[in-house]
């Protein structure tokens, strides 16, 4: 039998194994490739991070809960492109101005939030209320919100935000961009909220077992629901920070970042059977795959290697849930 302490050292290293792998990639490339080991590298780490990592979010919520959501990539291009038409001056742009001119950032977020709880709400009815396949329902929700970023702006580019927005992107506090820090404080929001609050051990309880959470009192149809709703206001979010950082929207804006976000969350400890998770986990996951572009970049190999090495560590990333699953059996 293993002592208390001893149980608790083990059980610490398995919930924070992403952390100490983060921290050995990142001492290996510090020893092995010069100029890696300087501030600005790891805030231009951290501000790659921003818009897989605010996806990750969302989607972490909903895998915790046992669902699964394809649309977020999507969404973020969608609510993207919303506000650029809206309020870039230039391309498919209308321009709109307000008065005070600062009532653009809040105005553009409450509109990007707004388009991912709307496709979030779709989602969640098709799910919840006519039980169909999550898998099934948000692949068609990836497939037609593309087709109406391509509607919506006839496949050209809304250009040049007003200058009250791109102050997020611009600005730096600690050498990192202030949007980074957006994307920060949502993960510190919401990891507090799946651990510290009801709303959270229900959602755990849900993804580890929906039958006993029902029985338990949980309302589970409500809360699975709500989840959705959040996870497509996570990536509206996500979208608002992505219009910022290019001042605009394309119609291809953001292709790929489903794959990151899924490699990020799988990475970060979130295990697909459900039940099981924590973002910052998924954050340091995050980082992770950013460091490793960073390092191929530095090295200059061709980028090609970064899609090898992030599908390989996925795998690895699924062995080493089973892992972690089998030693904990052994510990109860």
């Amino acid at each position: 039998m293993l002592s208390s302490n001893r149980r608790a050292v083990i059980e610490f290293v398995l919930d924070h194994l992403v952390w100490f792998i983060l921290i050995a990639v990142l001492a290996l490339f510090s020893l092995a490739i010069p100029n890696y080991f300087q501030i600005g590298i790891f805030a231009n780490i951290v501000e790659q991070s921003t818009f897989v990592g605010t996806l990750a979010i969302g989607l972490s919520l909903l895998i915790i809960a046992g669902y699964m959501d394809l649309s977020i990539e999507s969404v973020m291009a969608l609510a993207a492109m919303v506000v650029g038409i809206l309020f870039a001056k230039s391309g498919v742009g209308f321009g709109f101005s307000f008065t005070p001119a600062w009532l653009v950032v809040p105005i553009s977020l409450v509109i990007a939030l707004g388009v991912g709880a709307l496709v979030g709400a779709s989602n969640a009815f098709f799910v919840v209320r006519l039980k169909m396949n999550s898998f099934i329902v948000t692949l068609a929700a990836f497939i037609w919100g593309r087709g109406l970023v391509v509607a919506l702006s006839g496949g050209r580019s809304a250009q040049e935000l007003p200058a009250e927005l791109r102050f997020l992107a611009i600005e730096r506090f600690l050498q990192i961009p202030l949007m980074g820090w957006v994307a920060i404080v949502a993960t510190l929001v919401f990891a507090f909220i799946l651990n510290r609050t009801p709303f959270g051990r229900h959602l755990l309880m849900i993804g580890g077992n929906p039958t006993a959470a029902y029985r338990a009192g949980i309302k589970v149809d409500k809360l699975t629901a709500i989840t959705f709703v959040l996870a497509g206001s996570i990536a509206g979010l996500a979208g608002w920070l992505l219009a910022i950082r290019t001042s605009g929207a394309t119609a291809n804006l953001g292709v790929g970042m489903l794959f990151q976000t899924f490699a990020a969350v799988v990475i970060g400890g979130v295990s697909l059977k459900g039940g099981v998770g924590s973002l910052p986990g998924v954050y340091a996951g995050v980082l992770l795959l950013a460091s490793i572009q960073t390092a191929i970049n530095l090295m200059g190999m061709p980028a090609h290697f970064t899609q090898l090495i992030q599908g390989g560590m996925v795998l690895v990333a699924v062995l080493l849930d089973t892992f972690k699953l089998n030693i904990r059996k052994r510990l109860a």
